[in-house]
């Protein structure tokens, strides 16, 4: 068995045409979604277009759910964009997906099985620093959760954690967007120093086997990427993109 695992896409449509091509070649027998798919100034509603078509097992990530449960006066400045650009059939794909999924004897969620917005991984200290989560954190803000894997997405940056009860976290970082700043908890900032888009690749030959992790760092035109952000006057987004540092 393998699986593909894709998250935080943030419709960057060139980057995931580049991760599409090399997940043919890894020749996965699926391929799961981890959310936060069409969020950003760049191709929303071409991104939306491709993940409809695919057909892949995908959760909902906290900006899937906040471009449909507010209006577009009341979203961030790249919700309000991808709105922008979404059709009916769009927005009835992104009402479909569910909070968290369980393939095989996999977990699927965005941040944390029963909150989207959660780090699983990831600690914010007071002063902005963000650090590694200890195991003990990890496994309480799972809650219980006993699948053995758990995937998930929402920090961007690629990981894998083992637990001590045998349980593993694994993050496959982020098709779109490899660094980004935030207000909540306190100011910070996410990024993985380098532009390239982000997944991972899960096997296993026998189903009594724990999964082997591969992430892969696939390159593609984040100038391209980056110009239509600059374009859309966000130089944020144009920065993040094109070196994968936050600042």
């Amino acid at each position: 068995m393998r699986i593909a695992v894709v998250a935080d896409i943030h419709g960057n449509a060139r980057a995931l045409r580049a991760v599409i091509d090399d997940v043919k070649e890894s020749a996965p027998d699926m391929v799961v979604n981890l959310g936060d798919c069409l969020s950003g100034p760049l191709e929303a509603a071409e991104t939306a277009d491709l993940l409809i078509s695919l057909a892949w097992q995908t959760v909902r990530g906290n900006h899937d759910r906040q471009l449909l449960d507010r209006p577009p006066e009341k979203m961030g400045p790249s919700d309000r964009a991808a709105f922008g650009e979404l059709k009916n059939h769009h927005k009835a794909w992104l009402a479909n997906l569910e909070p968290a999924l369980t393939v095989e004897d996999l977990l699927l969620c965005h941040g944390a099985p029963d909150d989207d917005l959660v780090y699983l991984m990831e600690h914010v200290e007071p002063d902005g620093r963000v650090r590694l989560a200890t195991r003990s954190e990890i496994a309480q803000r799972l809650r219980g959760a006993s699948a053995p894997l758990i995937l998930c997405g929402h920090t961007h940056v690629p990981r894998i954690v083992a637990l001590a009860d045998g349980r593993v976290v694994v993050n496959p970082g982020s098709v779109g967007v490899p660094a980004y700043t935030d207000t909540e908890p306190v100011p910070h900032s996410m990024e993985v120093g380098a532009p390239h888009a982000r997944y991972a690749l899960l096997d296993r030959r026998k189903a009594d086997e724990p999964w082997r992790v591969t992430f892969r760092a696939v390159v593609y035109d984040w100038n391209g990427a980056a110009d239509r952000a600059a374009g859309q006057d966000r130089e944020d987004w144009a920065r993040w993109l094109r070196t994968g540092y936050a600042a």
